[in-house]
């Protein structure tokens, strides 16, 4: 039997404009790229953004790191 689990990032029109977020928030996936660009830990991150799951961004990274 194969578990669905949700997807860490959503997409609404009604949400910021469709903008990628994390699930349960407002929180942009750019808004975690960028911190990174800037030279900002993912704890860091995590502290500024409490809403968003730690499993969730690691996620996410994860996911991107594949489509290198």
């Amino acid at each position: 039997m194969t578990v669905l689990t949700p997807s860490p990032i959503h997409s609404d029109p009604e949400v910021m404009g469709g903008t990628l977020v994390f699930r349960n928030t407002r929180v942009s996936t750019q808004t975690l790229l960028d911190y990174l660009d800037d030279g900002f830990s993912l704890e860091e991150f995590l502290d500024n953004f409490p809403s968003v799951d730690r499993q969730d961004a690691l996620a996410f990274l994860g996911h991107k790191n594949l489509e290198k």
